[in-house]
C-alpha cells in the first residue's frame, strides 16, 4: 500500500465516509449537484481506506490527497477511461469537501490546497482522448508481435526470446479478452494488483480470474486464439510455481529487490559477485527459479512503454490523439466489434459491465455513426 503504515485505530472520530455523507446531506442542497459529486467523493473515501489505510478525516495529509491525484492521472493517461477535464472536476469536488471539513473543524487546514497534492493531476487540454484499435492496426500489431518472436528465435534482433514470447502473449491477451490493464499487470500503487498469475488461468475452461474494477474477483473468458498463444508462452516460460506472473517484468532492479526481500541482501550480492561470465540478469533469473521466488509482474506503465515501442517498430500510425496503440484501445475495440455486430449483450458480458446501459453509453458514438450511415442509406 503506497507509502502508509496502518493508521486505522480503535478510537472515536469522524471517518472520511461519514464526513462525506454529512457534507452531501447538509451542505449540498441541489439534487443534481449531490448526485454528480457523490460517486467521485465516495471513490476518494474508498481510495483513502483501501490504498492509504486511512479511515479518519483528521488523519488526512497532502500526501494522501496526492495519492488520489496519482490515481486520477493513471485513469486518464494509462487506463484512458477518464477525461482530463473530469479528473480536474473530481479533484475540485474533493477540495471543496475538504474546505468544508476545515470549517467543521475536522481538519486544521485543507490538504488539497498544496502543490504536493495537485502536481500529479494530468494536463487538461479540453479534449477527451479515446481510441479504438482499428482492424488494420490490430492485424498489423498481431502480425508484428509474431514476426518478432520468429526474429528473436533466429537471432536477427537483440530482443531476448522469452521477452518476445511474453510480449506477443501480452498483445494477444489485450486484444482477445477485453481485460483492463490494471487487471492483467501490476500497479505499484496498489498491493492488491500485482499482476495476473498462472494460478489465475484456467486453460480447460478458457477463463482467467482477475481483480476487477469493482475490487472483487471476476472471471473473464478468452478465445481459442488467446488460448494457443498463452499455452505456448507457458511452455516456453516453464514457471516453477503457479504463483509465477504470466507477464513477468524484465526490470533488473525490481527483480533484485524481490530476491533481496526473500533471500537477504548478502545472498543476492554473493551470487552476483560469483557469477563468472554470466550476465547479472541471468544470475537473478536463476535465483528466482532455484528458490521458487516469483519475480514481479510487468507494470501497466511498462506495458504502455512496450506498446509505444511495438507501434513504432511495426510502422503503425494510429488515427486520433494518441501516436501509439493504447492498452484501453484494445478493450474498446473488442467491445466495438461485438457491439456493431448486433451483439450488445455479448459486449456487455465480455467487458463485464454491470448493466447494458453502461455498454450503450460506452458506444454511443458508434451508435450515432450507425444512425448517420442509415440516414445516408435511406436518403440515397
Amino acid at each position: 500500500m503506497s507509502g502508509s503504515t496502518d493508521r486505522r485505530a480503535t478510537r472515536g472520530g469522524t471517518t472520511v465516509h461519514e464526513a462525506i455523507e454529512s457534507y452531501l446531506r447538509y451542505k449540498i442542497n441541489a439534487d443534481g449537484s449531490k448526485t454528480t459529486m457523490r460517486s467521485p467523493l465516495l471513490e476518494f473515501a474508498d481510495h483513502c481506506r483501501d490504498e492509504r489505510d486511512l479511515e479518519f478525516v483528521d488523519d488526512l495529509t497532502p500526501h494522501d490527497v496526492r495519492s488520489y491525484s496519482e490515481h486520477l492521472y493513471d485513469r486518464v493517461v494509462i487506463d484512458e477511461n477518464l477525461a482530463a477535464s473530469t479528473a480536474h472536476n473530481y479533484f475540485a469536488y474533493v477540495r471543496a469537501f475538504l474546505s468544508w471539513s476545515v470549517r467543521e473543524q475536522h481538519l486544521e487546514s485543507n490538504p488539497a490546497n498544496t502543490n504536493t497534492a495537485m502536481d500529479p493531476l494530468p494536463e487538461d487540454d479540453g479534449k477527451r482522448k479515446r481510441q479504438y484499435w482499428s482492424a488494420e492496426d490490430r492485424e498489423t500489431l498481431l502480425e508484428y508481435a509474431t514476426k518478432r518472436v520468429d526474429m528473436a528465435l533466429e537471432g536477427t534482433i537483440r530482443t531476448d526470446v522469452e521477452a518476445a514470447f511474453r510480449d506477443r502473449a501480452t498483445v494477444v491477451m489485450l486484444d482477445g479478452t477485453g481485460a483492463r490493464g490494471a487487471e492483467l499487470f501490476a500497479d505499484p500503487k496498489d498491493d492488491k494488483r500485482n499482476g495476473l498469475r498462472w494460478k489465475d488461468v484456467d486453460f480447460d475452461e478458457r477463463l482467467i480470474e482477475v481483480y476487477g474494477k469493482s475490487r472483487e474477483y471476476e472471471q473473464a473468458p478468452f478465445p481459442a486464439s488467446v488460448h494457443d498463444v498463452l499455452k505456448r508462452w507457458y511452455r516456453v516460460q516453464e514457471p516453477t510455481t503457479e504463483a509465477w506472473p504470466v507477464f513477468p517484468t524484465g526490470h533488473y532492479g525490481s527483480k533484485k529487490s524481490t530476491l533481496e526481500d526473500a533471500l537477504g541482501e548478502k545472498a543476492v550480492s554473493r551470487a552476483l559477485e560469483d557469477r563468472g561470465d554470466a550476465r547479472k540478469t541471468e544470475v537473478l533469473d536463476c535465483l528466482h527459479r532455484e528458490h521458487e521466488v516469483p519475480p514481479p509482474s510487468i507494470s501497466k506503465e511498462g506495458v504502455r512503454r512496450l506498446l509505444k515501442r511495438l507501434t513504432d517498430e511495426a510502422g503503425i500510425d494510429p488515427d486520433g490523439e494518441y501516436d501509439y496503440l493504447t492498452l484501453h484501445g484494445a478493450r474498446r475495440a473488442l467491445g466495438r466489434d461485438l457491439y456493431t455486430s448486433g451483439m450488445s449483450e455479448k459486449a456487455q458480458e465480455a467487458l463485464r459491465h454491470n448493466s447494458i446501459e453502461t455498454t450503450h453509453e460506452a458506444y454511443a458514438d458508434v451508435k450515432m455513426k450507425d444512425v448517420s450511415d442509415s440516414i445516408d442509406d435511406v436518403r440515397g
